[in-house]
């Protein structure tokens, strides 16, 4: 089994090749190919490499599919007996992306 755990978008993904994940909006445009330097952790059929934060030789190659929002949060705020009360959405921007790749050493590693 092969997969990493990197640091994107303030975030810590355990991540593996031919799956798609959503993250925070990343400026890039869709098709666009993307690495990920910020690797702590992989593991290679039996080798595990840990980093100290991170992993020096390796990086995670991945392709942006699109741009999306995520579903809608509702934020509510009321104080008693005041009569004040405020309802608020948000929608979080969204980037689709597809792992394609890890590369240790300078050597793709791929399922």
């Amino acid at each position: 089994m092969l997969y990493a755990i990197i640091e994107a978008s303030g975030k810590q993904l355990w991540i593996e090749p031919g799956f798609f994940y959503d993250l925070n909006r990343i400026e890039a445009n869709p098709g666009d190919s993307i690495f990920f330097e910020r690797v702590l952790l992989v593991k290679n059929n039996e080798e595990i490499l840990v980093g100290n934060p991170c992993l020096s030789r390796v990086k995670v190659e991945a392709t942006v599919l699109r741009h999306l929002r995520a579903k809608k949060v509702l934020v509510y705020k009321m104080k008693p007996k005041k009569g004040t009360r405020l309802k608020q959405g948000h929608r979080q921007d969204l980037t689709r992306i597809m792992i394609n790749s890890i590369h240790i050493n300078n050597k793709v590693v791929t399922k």
